[in-house]
């Protein structure tokens, strides 16, 4: 399953490391993959993931959702 988010402030490939390190975190998630020229993160998993665990993880990162 593939859900895909924009998330706010990334800006360099440290922000897409730190945001890709937390939501790995989640349980179920396979892959992710950041892409910070739009500002989108494509999160592969198992199963529908939490939207509040998304959440979570970017702000955890330092981030925000967009949106």
């Amino acid at each position: 399953m593939s859900t895909t988010i924009t998330v706010e402030g990334m800006s360099c490939a440290g922000c897409a490391n730190s945001v890709r390190a937390e939501l790995t975190h989640i349980p179920g998630v396979r892959e992710v993959d950041v892409d910070i020229s739009n500002g989108t993160v494509t999160i592969d998993s198992d199963n529908p993931v939490d939207p509040a665990a998304i959440r979570e993880a970017v702000e955890e990162a330092g981030y925000t959702l967009a949106g």
